[in-house]
């Protein structure tokens, strides 16, 4: 039985300034930093074989937070998406199985938003009213200006997710990804069969880790959603 663990990073600095942010490599906030930390406690007993995250640094740091603190991850090695073969055309060492292989890769990206990232959220509202505003954000297929819609989001992450993950958890793995509110969405819908036009109703916190057990055919047996006490 295979175990996938998504959390969306720590709330990051332009979070903070409720500003879109999407590729824009902004770092946490110490708010993000302290629940970061909170989830790594709350998976410190966790055992993971592998980790995935995004290029971007604010999933990343979320990441390495857990695993600085996971008590079963002694060394670990980043493997960047275009760098794999180089990476991986060696036979291991015994030393290199204890690594755990955490895959960088800008599939697992935000949401680009285009003409709107760095806009105050508040300021957009004001400028192109509450209702495209809103439909930009939640909705599957509106994207905006020069950006990605979710359906954009989930056409290049869904693929990665089909080809990178789920084979490790058909072989009973854990796994972790560490990534942002929309890629996660995406998956999410995948797992939970969530209709497109339900997705908007999809809330994914950060620094919550959402647990999910899952049968030999990858259908949810049980979900978790961790919250610090």
């Amino acid at each position: 039985m295979g175990q996938l663990t998504l959390i969306r990073h720590g709330e990051s600095i332009w979070n903070q300034q409720n500003r879109f942010t999407g590729w824009v490599d902004v770092s946490l906030s110490r708010n993000g930093m302290v629940e970061a930390e909170k989830a790594a406690r709350l998976l410190q007993d966790f055992h993971i074989d592998l980790a995935f995250s995004s290029a971007l640094l604010r999933a990343q740091d979320t990441l390495y937070e857990i695993l600085k603190a996971n008590r079963h991850c002694y060394q670990y090695l980043r493997i960047h998406e275009t760098g794999r073969e180089w990476y991986e055309h060696f036979t291991p060492t015994e030393g290199d199985r204890r690594e755990l292989k955490v895959y960088l890769s800008e599939k697992l990206n935000e949401r680009y938003y285009g003409d709107l990232q760095g806009l105050n959220k508040d300021w957009a509202r004001e400028h192109f009213g509450v209702d495209q505003v809103h439909r930009w954000r939640r909705s599957y297929d509106e994207a905006p200006p020069n950006g990605e819609s979710l359906k954009m989001t989930a056409e290049r992450a869904l693929p990665y997710f089909e080809s990178h993950v789920t084979p490790h958890l058909a072989e009973g793995r854990s796994v972790l990804i560490s990534a942002h509110g929309n890629s996660l969405r995406a998956i999410v819908m995948r797992l939970e069969g969530i209709p497109p036009e339900k997705i908007e109703q999809c809330e994914i916190p950060t620094g919550t880790p959402f647990v999910y057990d899952l049968d030999p055919e990858l259908r949810v047996r049980e979900k978790q959603v961790l919250k610090a006490t």
